[in-house]
């Protein structure tokens, strides 16, 4: 005897996809299988899952837009920071530049000026240089975590819609064989549409998570930029409180503690 190949889920589906158009088309029922009318005929589970599926496909492409925004703003931001703090060689010097600004920049040089008024005159150099890394490097991470805010959620979409969008397509295809077993037909014509119309769940699973893969990692890559750049700032900052700390703590590292 010739061995016969196992049946595969996917060869199967194929031919009940092909069985299906090709059965409606001849018959030529005139169902109307356009995405509008396959959404409005589904089952009220299927219809759920494809709405939630849509408002999460909008809700990433929404946190996506304005990250973007966001982030284009911020990087602006640190690059003038950076800019300002290579250019300065004194801590009150830095800060007078930075005047009202709300950037990193100007949190990073409030940090070290507080760190010296905390540590008055008699301050040991090793000790105040670890306490004001400290002190950014918490300041970095503030940053990062605040401008990652929402980007998670786009993760979760990307990770979480295709399965979604396959328990949409299961429920619709049982319904569809319930109806079969109560109609006692096998027509395929007849289940055709709902057959359809759970199939479409998955593809509304994919059209969420396919895009939401893709601004997730554009994002990802955009925010490690950000934290590089933020990272360069407080190095900045460090190198102008060393200089400061060689020249020994005097007016000028007094006058940014002001």
């Amino acid at each position: 005897m010739f061995p016969f190949p196992r049946p595969s889920p996917f060869l199967a589906l194929s031919f009940l996809l092909a069985a299906m158009t090709d059965t409606a088309r001849a018959a030529g029922s005139g169902a109307d299988l356009s995405p509008v009318a396959m959404f409005l005929g589904a089952d009220w589970v299927v219809k759920a899952v494809m709405a939630a599926l849509a408002l999460a496909s909008l809700l990433s492409w929404t946190i996506f837009v304005a990250k973007l925004f966001e982030l284009r703003t911020a990087n602006r931001d640190v690059e003038q920071a950076i800019e300002a703090l290579t250019r300065t060689p004194r801590l009150a010097e830095a800060s007078a530049a930075f005047g009202r600004d709300h950037g990193p920049g100007r949190a990073m040089l409030d940090a070290v000026a507080r760190e010296i008024e905390l540590s008055g005159p008699d301050v040991d150099r090793a000790g105040l240089e670890e306490r004001v890394a400290s002190r950014l490097a918490r300041i970095e991470a503030s940053v990062a975590q605040r401008i990652s805010s929402g980007v998670g959620l786009i993760g979760t979409v990307g990770s979480t819609a295709p399965f979604v969008g396959l328990f949409g397509t299961v429920w619709g295809i049982m319904n569809s064989f319930v109806g079969i077993a109560k109609s006692q037909s096998t027509n395929l014509a007849v289940v055709a549409p709902g057959i359809a119309e759970a199939l479409f769940a998955t593809a509304i699973g994919l059209v969420a998570a396919i895009p939401a893969v893709v601004l997730y990692n554009r994002l990802v890559r955009s925010i490690g930029l950000y934290r590089n750049a933020t990272a360069d700032a407080g190095a900045a900052v460090r190198r102008i409180l060393s200089r400061e700390l060689d020249r020994g703590i005097g007016p000028a590292v007094a006058t940014a503690a002001e």
